[in-house]
């Protein structure tokens, strides 16, 4: 079954959009296809009925209408959210400039929960992500903060056959030590001053499912023993319980930490590291994948616009400037940067004056000239 069928009549950007669908990993073919979950129609549409009718023997659960050479990037919803008309301008730039086909992309992906990627070294990291999800082994997957360790790890669950039961997420850096096995391994009621209740802990919670122990290397020594009996015994000992509890859990851990030099400095267990890197993945800083740039960007502005209002695009000169920046800080640095752009953009494009880089209160002035006050005179 295809994700997504484009009809290339009356389309001419359908290979342009079908490359940033496959960077992506997506199923997407071009023409007729038996079955697909996403029939995308070049306008114009003649008879509704008939597209209905066509969309239902397929299987599709949405239709997208395009209507091209439009003046402006623009959404209509009919048929209560089931048919989607978009407005597509043809700007004649290359897709990864295109900011409208971009946002068009981005809309189609939606649905599958698939990683904004464009970048071959992103792409090449999803296709090995869901080989070893289909395998029910631990994975350690290393990479600088703000890489995306954690959408995909999100992806590994997603394409495993776990991918129905929780997945359930512990920031090992961000919980006091005092209360990470607590929470972690769950605990009766009275087993310390103030548990007034029990708790079955993650390890529980994510029974069947998977846990993620994002950034790993933070865990306390004696979690770590006791993390590794876990995994070896697959039975869990709530605080204040005699009783073991059968658990069924994947685990994947990240870290950004050298882990061998972890080891070497006698903070991390060398067995419950190799327990957990049966298979080995890592994320790449920003800089190493320039492409996910342009796609990444466009689709955080689609995600922090508030509901209700139009996504707006970027310009292909804020496109040339996102690309030129090394991103020290990765994808959370990105993100804070289109964060910003959306505050200080006006209307339906983020134009280079939008684009602050550097989080300093005079950067807005020098962004902004024209909303400095008046002085008054002497």
């Amino acid at each position: 079954m295809a994700d997504i069928c484009i009809t290339a009549a009356n389309f001419p950007q359908a290979q342009a959009l079908k490359a940033l669908l496959d960077g992506r990993r997506l199923n997407v073919r071009i023409g007729y296809q038996p079955t697909c979950h996403t029939l995308v129609q070049g306008a114009p549409v003649t008879d509704q009925r008939a597209l209905v009718e066509l969309a239902r023997k397929l299987g599709a659960k949405r239709i997208v209408v395009i209507e091209g050479q439009a003046p402006e990037f623009a959404l209509r919803e009919d048929l209560g959210g089931r048919m989607l008309t978009v407005s597509l301008p043809d700007s004649g730039l290359p897709a990864l400039r295109d900011a409208a086909l971009m946002a068009l992309a981005d809309l189609l992906a939606a649905p599958f929960g698939t990683m904004v990627a464009a970048d071959p070294n992103s792409g090449a990291l999803i296709d090995m992500a869901r080989r070893v999800a289909r395998f029910d082994v631990s994975v350690f997957i290393n990479g600088p903060t703000g890489s995306g360790k954690e959408v995909l790890s999100r992806l590994i669950h997603q394409a495993s056959p776990r991918a129905d039961k929780p997945f359930v997420a512990i920031n090992c850096a961000a919980i006091p030590e005092n209360m990470l096995e607590a929470l972690l391994f769950g605990h009766e009621k009275g087993a310390f001053t103030g548990a007034n209740t029990a708790n079955k802990g993650y390890l529980r919670a994510a029974d069947g499912g998977t846990l993620l122990l994002d950034e790993i290397s933070e865990m306390p020594m004696a979690l770590q023993a006791k993390l590794l009996r876990v995994i070896q015994e697959k039975v869990v000992t709530p605080l204040g319980s005699q009783t073991e509890t059968p658990v069924d859990v994947r685990i994947l851990a990240t870290s950004n930490r050298d882990m061998e030099c972890e080891i070497a400095r006698g903070t991390f267990r060398e067995d419950l590291y190799y327990r957990l890197n049966v298979f080995p993945l890592e994320t790449l800083a920003l800089s190493a994948r320039p492409q996910d740039v342009p796609v990444l960007a466009q689709a955080m502005l689609r995600r922090h616009t508030p509901e209700g209002l139009p996504t707006p695009l970027l310009s292909p000169e804020a496109c040339d400037i996102l690309a030129a920046h090394s991103w020290p800080g990765n994808v959370r640095e990105l993100e804070n940067v289109m964060q910003r752009a959306l505050v200080l953009a006006d209307g339906m494009v983020i134009a280079p004056e939008h684009i602050m880089l550097v989080a300093r209160p005079t950067s807005l002035f020098t962004a902004r000239p024209a909303a400095l006050p008046t002085p008054l005179a002497a």
